[in-house]
C-alpha cells in the first residue's frame, strides 16, 4: 500500500486539460486500430465484479466511469472495497481516494474483507491471534504493492483532484481510480451545474487516459425501506446519471433486519442486500443479483450461506 500526499506531491502540473489540437486526428488514423480489433474482444481478458454469477453480466472497461450509488449506510464503501481487492488480485492497480475515512481505516476494512476475519474483541488479547493477525497483515502488505491511497480527508478542490487522478495514471500506470464521494468534491446538493461539469471531466479523463474511474455518490432517502432504488433516485443533476457509463446501485434489506430484530421468520433466500446494475452502456445486461452479509468478513457473498469470498485466490470464488 503506498499514500498520495498532497503535502509532498506536486500535482499542478497534471492539473491542465490536454491542448486540443492534440486530440484532433484524421479519421483514418484509427481505421487500423479499427481493423486490428476485429474478433479481439471476444478474446480479451475481462475486469470483473468479485461474484461468479456477475461475470458474464457486468464487466469493467477501460476508459469509462462507474456511479456507484446507495442510501447512505447501505454499504457502498463496503462493497466497493470488495470490487477494490478484487481488482488488484486481477492484475489491476487501484488507487481509493477516500475523503471520509483515514488511510489505516480503509486498509483495516480491506484486510477484513480479505483475510475473512475481524481482528477485534476480547480474544485478541491472546498473543498467539495477535500474532497470526501480525503474519496476516504481513501478506497483505506484500499483496498491495499496487494499492494506492490519496491521504486527503474532508472537502476536496476538483481541479485538484482531477490533477491526481492524471498523476496516477500517468506516473502510477493506475488503472482504476476510487472518488469516495462526489458530495467532497462539488460543495452543495444543488450546485447542478458544478455536478455536471465535475462528472464531465471526469468522462472525459477516463477516456484520455484509458482507465475506468468509479465515483461513489448518495442517493435521497427512499419514502419506504421495503423499496429498490433507480438512476432517477440519484442525489443532484440528472446528468450525472446521464454522462456516465455505467450505474450500480446497492441496497440493503431494511425491512428483513427488522423482522430478524423482532423475532419474526425470514425466508432463507431472502437477500440481506441487492447490487442494481440500472445502466451499462456498452454492455447488455441491466439487473440485479442478491447478496447476503458475512459479518465476520464485512463480505456480501453471492447466496445464502455461503462462506466468505477467497479474495486473494481470483478467480477461484468460493461462492
Amino acid at each position: 500500500m503506498h499514500l498520495l500526499n498532497p503535502d509532498t506531491i506536486d500535482f499542478r502540473a497534471y492539473m491542465k486539460d490536454t491542448e486540443g489540437s492534440e486530440k484532433v486526428r484524421p479519421a483514418s488514423a484509427y481505421v487500423q486500430e479499427l481493423i486490428d480489433n476485429l474478433g479481439r474482444e471476444s478474446s480479451e481478458v475481462k475486469t470483473l465484479l468479485p461474484w461468479e454469477k456477475t461475470h458474464a453480466l457486468f464487466q469493467f472497461r477501460p476508459g469509462e466511469v462507474t456511479l456507484w450509488a446507495g442510501v447512505n449506510g447501505h454499504g457502498k464503501s463496503l462493497v466497493t472495497g470488495m470490487a477494490a481487492i478484487s481488482l488488484c488480485t486481477q492484475g489491476e492497480k487501484v488507487c481509493i481516494a477516500s475523503f471520509e475515512m483515514k488511510p489505516r481505516k480503509t486498509l483495516e476494512r480491506m484486510a477484513r474483507q480479505r483475510s475473512g476475519e475481524a481482528p477485534n474483541g476480547e480474544w485478541m488479547n491472546s498473543p498467539e491471534v495477535v500474532e497470526s493477525f501480525r503474519d496476516l497483515y504481513s501478506q497483505f502488505k506484500t499483496w498491495s504493492k499496487d494499492l494506492w491511497l490519496y491521504d486527503q480527508q474532508g472537502t476536496v478542490d476538483s481541479s485538484m483532484l482531477i490533477g491526481v487522478v492524471r498523476y496516477a495514471a500517468t506516473e502510477l500506470k493506475v488503472t482504476h481510480f476510487f472518488i469516495d464521494s462526489l458530495m467532497k468534491c462539488v460543495q452543495g446538493e444543488d450546485d447542478y451545474n458544478g455536478q455536471k461539469s465535475f462528472v464531465d471531466k471526469l468522462t472525459s479523463l477516463a477516456r484520455d487516459l484509458n482507465i475506468h474511474i468509479h465515483l461513489i455518490h448518495h442517493i435521497r432517502k427512499l419514502e419506504n425501506e421495503g423499496e429498490t432504488p433507480d438512476k432517477t433516485d440519484v442525489k443532484g443533476s440528472g446528468s450525472i446519471t446521464d454522462q456516465v457509463d455505467n450505474v450500480l446501485m446497492v441496497w440493503r434489506n431494511k425491512p428483513k433486519e427488522k423482522d430478524i430484530a423482532a423475532g419474526k421468520k425470514t425466508a432463507f433466500d431472502d437477500p440481506d442486500a441487492l447490487l442494481i446494475c440500472d445502466k451499462q452502456r456498452n454492455g447488455e445486461w441491466e439487473g440485479l443479483i442478491k447478496l447476503w452479509y458475512d459479518k465476520p468478513s464485512q463480505q456480501f457473498v453471492g447466496a445464502a450461506g455461503a462462506s466468505a469470498l477467497c479474495l486473494y485466490n481470483w478467480p477461484h470464488w468460493r461462492s
